[in-house]
């Protein structure tokens, strides 16, 4: 991709972000501090941004959206609106505008986050606790007699988002057909841009179904809050991503960590550590969503004395704010302690963490407490493969063993 403009980078910060992410995230955030709350970095290849790794640098930026701020990129985002991004780019179809609330400002976005949060407010949190349990059963049973799996490809990532088809009243057919366009989505390969195509086709096909056969479901409440198609469309593509890698994400980690750190293994099974306080402590070191949330300066800004030029995304890291120093604790000291940007904050902050926490909970407290309580990792715990993206984290596989058995329970 040509570079048409410099991008007003240190030397220092200017290389490719991914590969430290990947390897060694926390030292990588240590760095970047050093140079600033707020540094400008290449995104991925040839997309030039800012991130923001301080905790009050981050707070500061998602709180003063829309003021200072812009989410929806379309008037701020020079790469974008000069055509710089080939369309078929992975970290374009994670960060363009979309007509859903997540790239909206002002009373746009009201509108929208208006309709979702309407909509996942009458979703009763214990039939969704019992609606995961009967997925984890699935799943589980698909490879129990095997007596070993992969937990994050055969439990941990297809969990929720067959709890969301299920939200979203879908067909087995249809929503088999949507899993697998978003898991070619967030795969972030070469053909990101058709993925995105025929899943925006997927969803408004579940879209006009609901219209003529509406029912007790989050895609006919929120056509009853008057989106029209096109919004439906990109909500639904929003709650997907919002919803479904991210909460998988947490469960892999969550299972890892209950499995290999001594802190929580054999508390959480004697019942001394609930599973909800182990997930906590994920979320503030760990966060599924390390990098996310770009946003787009309104003129010239600082941000902690640090200078911001606009024309460039923003890209709010979670983890590096969740373990600044100048605010993170130990985890003795922050029991019940929920101060974290692992749900983002300000007016575009997440709509229903309790919802991602119950999905979270239960699934992980049905594998390792109802169902396969003595499963063990069948790797060392430092060869756990990471995911080699830089807007999701977590482990890319999870190999376990356990002592086969038949499915009957």
């Amino acid at each position: 991709m040509p570079r048409t403009r410099t991008h007003p980078a240190a030397p220092a910060a200017s290389a490719d972000l991914r590969p430290g992410v990947r390897r060694r995230p926390q030292a990588t955030y240590r760095r970047l501090r050093e140079l600033g709350p707020v540094v400008p970095v290449e995104i991925s290849p040839g997309l030039f941004g800012y991130l923001a790794v301080t905790y009050d640098a981050c707070v500061y930026l998602l709180r003063n959206t829309p003021s200072l701020f812009a989410k929806d990129p379309t008037d701020h985002w020079e790469a974008l609106t000069s055509g710089q991004i080939p369309p078929d780019s992975p970290a374009l179809q994670m960060m363009m505008p979309r007509d859903n609330a997540l790239w909206k400002d002002g009373p746009e976005h009201a509108r929208l986050r208006g309709a979702i949060t309407g909509a996942l407010g009458r979703v009763d949190t214990y039939a969704l606790a019992d609606t995961v349990a009967r997925v984890a059963d699935r799943l589980i049973d698909a490879f129990l007699a095997a007596g070993q799996a992969d937990l994050v490809a055969q439990y941990a990532d297809p969990l929720p988002m067959l709890t969301v088809i299920d939200l979203f009243g879908s067909t087995p057919d249809h929503g088999q057909r949507i899993i697998q366009l978003v898991t070619r989505l967030f795969a972030a390969g070469s053909d990101a841009a058709q993925a995105n195509a025929a899943l925006e086709a997927a969803c408004l096909e579940l879209v006009l179904l609901k219209r003529a056969q509406p029912g007790r479901d989050i895609v006919t409440y929120l056509i009853q809050a008057g989106l029209r198609d096109t919004e439906m469309v990109q909500t639904l593509l929003l709650l997907f991503g919002a919803a479904a890698p991210p909460t998988a994400k947490h469960i892999g980690r969550g299972i890892q960590r209950l499995l290999t750190d001594e802190r929580f293994a054999g508390s959480v099974h004697t019942g001394v550590t609930p599973v909800a306080a182990a997930l906590e402590e994920v979320l503030w070191t760990e966060p599924p969503v390390s990098n996310y949330s770009p946003l787009y300066a309104r003129g010239r800004q600082y941000v902690g004395g640090a200078p911001v030029e606009p024309g460039y995304p923003i890209v709010i890291s979670f983890a590096a704010a969740n373990s600044d120093p100048a605010m993170t604790v130990d985890y003795d000291d922050r029991a019940g302690n929920r101060a974290h940007l692992a749900f983002s904050a300000g007016p575009h902050g997440c709509p229903a963490p309790g919802l991602a926490r119950v999905i979270s909970e239960a699934a992980i407290e049905h594998l390792l407490l109802d169902r396969l309580p003595t499963l063990t990792l069948a790797v060392p715990a430092d060869e756990v493969p990471e995911l080699p993206g830089t807007f999701l984290a977590g482990p890319a596989s999870l190999p376990v063993r356990f002592q086969p058995a038949r499915t009957g329970r």
